[in-house]
């Protein structure tokens, strides 16, 4: 056969060279191969210990209401002022205690909330708070 002879053969070769992929295959493998190692050596650390106590969950808080007329509503259920007492009994004698939040009508008399405190006063509750609505600018 001699060089540059033409022959029927002028078709282009269909092959994949798979040489330049394995090239490139084998170089990732060396470096994951060299890299791993590196990741898992880590620093040692002496890591506390943790408690094995329960938490204390909190107690849901008691929404108190006065209404205009001074009727009060313990987490909008309406109370007698006879229950009223026991209820901030049962509630202070609670382990945590729940926390008392006071909403009153500004048209009540403030005769009734106060009374309301004093109540949970003797009763034994330690926090009240009061809630409010913010003005509007």
């Amino acid at each position: 056969m001699a060089i540059g002879t033409q022959d029927d053969s002028d078709e282009m070769l269909a092959e994949i060279n798979m040489i330049p992929f394995i090239d490139v295959m084998l170089v990732l493998l060396i470096i994951f191969i060299i890299t791993v190692p590196v990741i898992k050596h880590a620093v040692n650390i002496d890591l506390p210990r943790a408690s094995n106590e329960k938490v204390l969950d909190k107690p849901e808080n008691i929404r108190l209401s006065v209404d205009a007329d001074g009727a009060y509503f313990w987490n909008e259920t309406p109370v007698k002022d006879a229950d009223f007492e026991q209820r901030l009994a049962s509630a202070a004698a609670q382990e945590p205690q729940p926390e008392l939040h006071i909403r009153g009508d500004k048209a009540v008399r403030y005769e009734r909330v106060a009374l309301a405190m004093a109540a949970a006063q003797r009763a034994g509750v330690r926090k009240i708070g009061f809630i409010t609505e913010p003005v509007a600018p």
